[in-house]
């Protein structure tokens, strides 16, 4: 099991950045794959970006290009840069880990993002 606290959430306008940590209870070095989803109320979830053994790294068309996800395996933390915030980024963000290729999900309590125009 892995407990993740996330932080760094807050008020932006929009073409401000925010960067979003992670907290992990466990190594995120010996976590398989990390990342970050979002949702707004009434929306579906919306993956928004993927760290696969610290390497390979997957984002939403949406944010593409903006958003930077990384881990920093000697504080085990698990980062989420956002630059140029759009209105759209509104959401509450979480991040997840699965341990083991076949390891269930397991995703923290969310930090609010609200970017205003």
């Amino acid at each position: 099991q892995v407990q993740l606290v996330e932080s760094g959430g807050g008020s932006v306008q929009a073409g401000g950045s925010l960067r979003l940590s992670c907290l992990a209870s466990r190594s995120t070095s010996n976590l398989y794959a990390v990342g970050w989803y979002r949702q707004a109320p009434g929306k579906q979830r919306e993956m928004v970006a993927i760290d696969t053994s610290g390497q390979d790294t997957d984002y939403a068309d949406s944010v593409k290009g903006r958003f930077s996800i990384s881990r920093d395996n000697g504080k085990n933390v698990i980062y989420l840069q956002m630059n140029n915030l759009k209105p759209e980024d509104t959401a509450v963000y979480y991040c997840w880990s699965r341990a083991l290729k076949l390891s269930p999900y397991r995703w923290g309590q969310g930090t609010q993002v609200t970017v205003s125009s």
